[in-house]
């Protein structure tokens, strides 16, 4: 009994292959570059969505530069206003000192026309007096140092000096030069002599 291939059986199988001359394939790899019916659509949907890709890349572009173009812009004139607020900065506080300055002239000139000691010691007093409030309105601000204990962070140690009670030890005993803070940072380090 001979048995019947199954149809799937069959499509396993290699069909036997048909004879193709050169001449045959010529004219059908011809005729299939010079007529596309079926893909025209596909090659007007492929231009078309690279044309608006195009056109998005050189939008892109094009933000791209203007956008750099005002960062630079805004980056020359920012940097020019620091200059010009470094430069016209000093301007405030050296008005304001002005009159200061006007009080010392007028107590040198009185001290060498006067023998009261105790005018010029008075005039000199205000005089320091008025340079007080000017800091202190300035935001400037005096490091209160005397009998704290020495930090190396905030305090410079000019020298140390034996101290005979126990309690001064590692203690700020005498200032050298004030330290001073701007609006709480620290301009100036305090000078200090520190107990051993």
């Amino acid at each position: 009994m001979v048995k019947k291939k199954s149809q799937e059986e069959r499509h396993d199988e290699p069909t036997p292959k048909k004879k193709v001359t050169d001449n045959q394939i010529n004219t059908e790899n011809d005729a299939s570059r010079q007529h596309v019916p079926e893909d025209e659509p596909e090659a007007a949907v492929k231009s078309q969505a690279e044309e608006e890709l195009l056109g998005k890349l050189t939008e892109m572009q094009d933000r791209y530069l203007r956008l750099s173009a005002e960062f630079d812009n805004y980056r020359k004139r920012t940097l020019k206003e620091k200059i010009e607020l470094s430069q016209s900065g000093g301007e405030s506080v050296i008005k304001s000192l002005l009159p200061v300055i006007d009080d010392f002239d007028r107590a040198m000139n009185s001290m060498r026309s006067t023998s009261d000691y105790n005018a010029v010691k008075e005039g000199l007093e205000l005089i320091y007096s008025k340079i007080n409030d000017f800091l202190k309105q300035n935001g400037v601000k005096e490091i209160e140092v005397m009998n704290e204990a020495f930090n190396g962070d905030f305090h410079e140690a000019v020298t140390t000096v034996a101290v005979e009670d126990d309690k001064l030890k590692g203690l700020i005993i005498d200032v050298t030069q004030k330290g001073y803070t701007l609006n709480d940072k620290v301009i100036r380090y305090p000078k200090v002599v520190v107990g051993e």
